[in-house]
């Protein structure tokens, strides 16, 4: 009785195992297929044509200089708030937590249009803007603005968890030996936390480079001045399939790359805890 409840359970086992597996190769089938089915399109000397079209050049040149602007900007502002928020306690935290969330669920055209109401021609802020000759909007600074608004969630998140992570004992013993509490961010918490930071500042890149929605809502799609690689990609479906592709192509290598760096770094911080 006993040997044949083990043969039961055994079984049971492994079917488990099995539809485990299957249903794991299947989400693979899901989510490779589609990826691979880019890089069949096209051959390699039609991708390197692509890439070197003027429209490909400059929409890559254009999301390479925005995204990085954008995430200077992020990282700037947002350590700060992080900070202050992993820290302290005060009214309305939770308020400013939850704004500070809100664009990572926020459809990108609702962001595009908020923006577009705030800084356009007409906007609440943009018709005072317009008084001076300052246009915000279809301008390459609406592109920006329109990644910071998108993207700066995934660095203030990551780095309020960075911050709590570091152990609050390092700062005050650095305080007690005479350090400021300016000297103590920079020379104590900043250092400690630095790995998790540097996977936000990524994912925050990352995310500013793939922006789309908001993007062609609040900056438009013209080349050269707002048309990034998503939206180059978008236009050129029509036109120039390849050059879709080839941007395409890019940005799926870039994002695998930028997972493969944040689960790297991410370990390291492991090993190193």
């Amino acid at each position: 009785m006993s040997q044949a409840r083990t043969k039961h359970h055994h079984a049971s086992r492994i079917g488990t195992k099995a539809i485990v597996a299957g249903l794991i190769f299947l989400f693979l089938i899901f989510i490779t297929i589609p990826l691979v089915s880019l890089f069949t399109r096209v051959s390699p000397e039609d991708f390197i044509t692509a890439l070197s079209s003027p429209l490909a050049r400059d929409a890559l040149s254009l999301s390479l200089i925005t995204a990085t602007f954008s995430t200077i900007v992020v990282v700037i502002l947002g350590t700060p708030l992080a900070y202050v928020n992993a820290r302290y306690s005060y009214p309305g935290r939770d308020i400013v937590d939850t704004l500070t969330d809100l664009p990572i669920v926020l459809p990108p055209t609702v962001a595009g249009l908020a923006l577009l109401m705030a800084f356009g021609r007409n906007g609440l802020l943009g018709q005072y803007l317009n008084v001076f000759g300052i246009q915000i909007a279809f301008t390459t600074l609406a592109v920006v603005i329109a990644q910071i608004f998108v993207a700066s969630p995934f660095f203030i998140r990551q780095a309020r968890s960075s911050f709590e992570a570091v152990d609050p004992n390092y700062e005050a013993a650095s305080r007690t030996l005479g350090a400021t509490p300016i000297q103590t961010f920079f020379k104590v918490t900043l250092p400690l936390a630095a790995s998790s930071l540097l996977s936000g500042i990524i994912m925050t890149f990352a995310r500013a480079l793939g922006e789309f929605g908001a993007t062609l809502m609040f900056a438009g799609n013209f080349q050269g001045k707002t048309q990034t690689m998503p939206l180059a990609i978008y236009s050129e479906l029509q036109s120039d399939m390849a050059v879709s592709i080839a941007l395409a192509i890019l940005l799926v290598v870039f994002s695998f790359a930028i997972i493969l760096a944040v689960k790297y770094i991410g370990r390291k911080e492991n090993a190193y805890a």
